[in-house]
């Protein structure tokens, strides 16, 4: 079955809405085009990923729908396979990455701190193993 997500820039608050088989993401045209890409990014999550109404839903339900769609707007926005051939060490890396993947400044700063939170919990956790770079290209 095919379908078709129509996306809309509007004054309004950005949402993603579903009616049968309509689907539609808004995103808020008054909001700069970085936090646009970042809204699109987190809207289409939940197309992709959710189901049920938010506003009938319990609210942890709610909120862990909301955790997912940040988590995804994080590997959406800055895929790791991308990132890692980036000098991570570059004292410009948060204006290069900004610039190149078209997001915020605070976006590309979340997710390299999580990729090195994730890296150093991965490194604690095979302690008596040896991490290859290329085993955490999920990051």
């Amino acid at each position: 079955m095919k379908y078709q997500i129509f996306i809309h820039y509007k004054p309004h608050e950005s949402r993603y809405t579903r009616f049968g088989r309509y689907e539609e993401i808004v995103i808020n045209s008054t909001k700069d085009p970085l936090i646009q890409r970042e809204q699109f990014f987190h809207e289409f999550c939940h197309a992709l990923r959710h189901v049920g109404k938010q506003t009938m839903m319990p609210e942890a339900f709610r909120e862990l729908q909301e955790r997912d769609a940040r988590n995804f707007t994080l590997y959406a926005a800055l895929p790791y396979h991308m990132i890692k051939k980036y000098n991570l060490q570059d004292p410009e890396i948060i204006e290069r990455l900004s610039q190149d993947f078209k997001v915020s400044p605070s976006l590309c700063v979340e997710r390299l701190d999580q990729i090195q939170r994730r890296y150093i919990s991965a490194r604690e956790e095979n302690c008596t193993t040896c991490i290859a770079e290329d085993s955490l290209r999920y990051l």
